[in-house]
């Protein structure tokens, strides 16, 4: 039980990538009074919180009504992690999420807390697939307790990193960033090749 709860927060974490976030959050809230950054900083993780722990409670039960097994969504999420991870590791994923943030303001987004910051900066593609393949393997019980626990967790370290981003982002710079997404971009690749890996085993143990 212990190391099912560590691997799902270590992939969920890689995927969400919450220092990676700071610099998002600091585009996304430039020109903002103090105030409503902390108002942000607050809001965005427990909204990308509450979807991420409703998709992990309808998880199983959305598979069913597709008709999709797990071993195929696993199969798929792990593909679409990779990814993710070849993004963070070949491309700009940091710089690009704070050019997206720095649009939607420019755009007058109406709140910035659910767009971009929670969706899909927090909880987008990436971190939905892993927390419906974590939740498939979870079932129900002890298991899905701890992906809800592993979730807000996630989601608290994200609100950690906004309070804190103007630190993060003068401590780090511009290298220290992208050497850090490229490290964890390279664990994820791991992560989401195990997610095919076992996908495969599952269909192989089915048709046999």
């Amino acid at each position: 039980m212990l190391d099912f709860a560590l691997s799902a927060f270590v992939t969920l974490l890689l995927v969400v990538d919450p220092v990676g976030l700071a610099p998002a959050f600091l585009a996304a809230t430039g020109g903002m009074p103090d105030k409503v950054k902390r108002t942000i900083a607050l809001r965005a993780p427990l909204i990308a919180a509450s979807i991420l722990v409703v998709i992990a409670l309808a998880g199983n039960w959305l598979l069913r009504q597709l008709g999709i097994g797990i071993p195929a969504f696993q199969i798929a999420g792990g593909l679409l992690l990779f990814g993710v991870s070849y993004q963070m590791i070949f491309g700009d994923r940091p710089h690009r999420e704070a050019r997206e943030a720095d649009k939607a303001t420019s755009e007058h987004a109406s709140d910035v807390a659910v767009f971009p910051l929670a969706i899909p900066m927090m909880a987008g593609p990436g971190a939905i697939a892993t927390t419906l393949l974590l939740s498939g393997d979870a079932g129900y019980g002890a298991k899905l307790a701890i992906i809800i626990a592993v979730v807000v967790s996630v989601c608290l370290i994200c609100m950690l990193c906004f309070v804190s981003a103007h630190l993060i982002a003068r401590t780090l710079g511009r290298t220290g960033n992208a050497v850090i997404s490229r490290v964890l971009g390279m664990l994820l690749a791991a992560y989401s090749v195990q997610f095919v890996i076992n996908g495969i085993a599952a269909v192989r143990t089915s048709l046999s």
